[in-house]
């Protein structure tokens, strides 16, 4: 297993596993969004997000910088299935290591159709501190939703972790429901990679 000696390696290298198996660059408008914009560019987050060293990396990057928010005092964390689930449960499995476990939970796309019906899977209940955490970032249109959705099931939703910002409006999207964004790594940085390895 490789050792990391700091968080600047580790970023470093989750940046090379994100160039290996998650962006795309097309010379022509190629790729469709879920805001329906095509674009020249991808991130898919999930051959990353689902690997083993990528949930290592992710795990305790995004961990390290929820945790620097001392005073949210955060109880869980979750997002819009399905590109946060990855996160999500690598950031709660580090928690568990660093004794100070957080709880993981699913926001669904549609309520549960049967039993207790609910938009929110997991151990968090009315009132719970938590972090909505998302893959990639355009216009802000899953975080938003899932937003919306926590609180309306009670939750205090205390700001937004991200690992790829695409710089497309979304952070701002956001930051309009009064919800700060904290995020890990921006297309500017990894475009920046991607032109030295090309």
């Amino acid at each position: 297993m490789r050792r990391y000696r700091s968080p600047e390696k580790m970023k470093q290298r989750l940046i090379e596993l994100i160039l290996e198996r998650t962006f795309k660059f097309t010379d022509k408008p190629s790729f469709k969004l879920a805001s329906g914009k095509m674009s020249s560019f991808y991130f898919n987050c999930k051959p990353t997000t689902l690997n083993a060293e990528g949930m290592y990396l992710t795990g305790h990057l995004l961990h390290g910088m929820i945790l620097g928010r001392k005073s949210w005092k955060v109880k869980g964390i979750g997002g819009l299935t399905l590109g946060a689930d990855p996160l999500a449960n690598a950031i709660a499995y580090t928690s568990y290591l660093k004794d100070a476990p957080l709880e993981s939970f699913v926001v669904r796309k549609e309520p549960k159709k049967h039993g207790t019906m609910q938009w929110v899977e997991g151990n968090v209940t009315k009132g719970d501190r938590v972090v909505i955490i998302e893959d990639v970032i355009t216009t802000g249109g899953s975080a938003v939703k899932a937003i919306e959705r926590a609180r309306k099931c009670g939750l205090k939703v205390l700001g937004v972790a991200v690992l790829i910002d695409r710089q497309e409006g979304g952070r701002e999207a956001i930051r309009r429901l009064g919800v700060p964004v904290m995020t890990l790594l921006t297309k500017e940085e990894i475009f920046a990679a991607y032109q030295k390895s090309v």
